[in-house]
């Protein structure tokens, strides 16, 4: 079964385009100021004025992006700089909490440092 489901999905694609190209009056239509425009010529013009929106969309969206970056821009700085205010205001506030934490921590740094400077004089002497 296995073998055979690429063969049956291609098949059914296989019909759908053939639905699709051998009625082409029912599929690519356009309607242009109460003219009703079908077949490949419809097609093309479905294909042209759709093309037109989506490009006149991505640009309207690229120049609503460029504003959204200038204003926000200024609020981003303000926004930044007051999390930078916050953030030194909380680690002051928790540094007398934190000093049962970094008294070990002291500890073990200036052990550490005692031992490498005795390992750095002895192969001076």
């Amino acid at each position: 079964m296995k073998k055979l489901a690429p063969y049956v999905i291609l098949f059914l694609f296989a019909l759908l385009l053939w639905e699709i190209s051998s009625d082409a009056s029912q599929f690519m239509t356009v309607d242009l100021g109460g003219e009703h425009v079908g077949g490949p010529l419809g097609a093309l013009l479905a294909l042209l004025l759709a093309g037109g929106g989506v490009i006149i969309g991505g640009i309207a969206m690229l120049l609503v992006g460029v504003l959204l970056a200038v204003v926000f821009a200024g609020v981003g700085i303000m926004v930044l700089g007051a999390l930078g205010v916050a953030a030194v205001a909380l680690v002051l506030a928790l540094s007398p909490l934190l000093l049962p934490l970094l008294l070990p921590l002291a500890l073990i740094w200036f052990l550490l440092s005692r031992q490498r400077r005795a390992r750095l004089v002895q192969p001076a002497a």
